[in-house]
């Protein structure tokens, strides 16, 4: 009985009121679809992080941790791992000696902040719709809300009293948009925080794994540096 009662209040409010409810429910089905898509990318990709961590620590070939890497695509870690990666294995052909390692470090670190910079970018795309339709939906809802008592006014002013038929209409159209409003509003506030402070969590998750991937690079880089060395000792003793 209650739904048909919205119903009706709802088909007969004014043409300005139902497009404020129209706009607002469109908002609250977007809402709910950015929360669920971004809710399961969110699951998937910090379990492919577990994943790729587990293999990072196991395996000692980059060579190997680059292509498991690209077996999971949803994963920042294995994203900024490759973009590092890609850096460092162009680099290999252009070592020469010690003195250019920090240089070469310098050039891996920058393709690891910019993979960084791509990973965050796409867990934050869309997010701020959410933002969005939570400022936006409340001042949308109010509009409908004094819309709707104005209309009440203006019955009063043409009926010449202020009876509860007079005034009930306008203002049960107004009370639905607002609570239309809080609605849309409400659940988009509270999703862009929780997934706000999870971006934060990725964030400090792919610095720390910065630096764990840059101590590596850089023992595997001096490694090859006194190969290099010791290769060339060898060809000057028998020269």
């Amino acid at each position: 009985m209650n739904n048909i009662t919205i119903l009706n209040i709802i088909l007969s409010a004014s043409i300005l009121v139902k497009f404020v409810l129209l706009v607002l429910i469109v908002f609250s089905v977007a809402c709910w679809g950015i929360i669920i898509a971004k809710s399961r990318k969110f699951k998937r990709a910090l379990t492919e992080d577990d994943r790729f961590q587990e293999v990072f620590w196991q395996t000692s070939s980059l060579q190997d941790l680059y292509n498991f890497s690209k077996t999971i695509e949803l994963s920042p870690m294995a994203g900024v791992f490759q973009e590092g990666y890609r850096e460092y294995e162009r680099l290999q052909s252009e070592i020469k000696g010690p003195r250019a390692m920090k240089a070469w470090l310098d050039n891996v670190e920058r393709a690891i902040d910019k993979g960084i910079v791509i990973q965050l970018w796409d867990l934050e795309n869309g997010i701020s719709w959410l933002a969005t339709i939570g400022n936006a939906s409340p001042f949308i809802g109010l509009f409908g809300t004094v819309w709707g008592i104005m209309r009440s006014f203006h019955e009063i002013g043409v009926r010449g009293s202020a009876t509860l038929a007079t005034v009930a209409p306008g203002i049960s159209e107004a009370l639905i948009a607002t609570a239309v409003g809080l609605g849309a509003a409400i659940p988009a506030v509270i999703a862009y925080n929780w997934f706000t402070g999870r971006i934060s969590e990725v964030e400090g998750n792919l610095n720390c794994f910065k630096n764990d991937f840059l101590n590596l690079v850089e023992r595997q880089l001096a490694a090859e540096a006194l190969a290099l060395k010791a290769v060339d000792n060898n060809k000057q003793e028998k020269g």
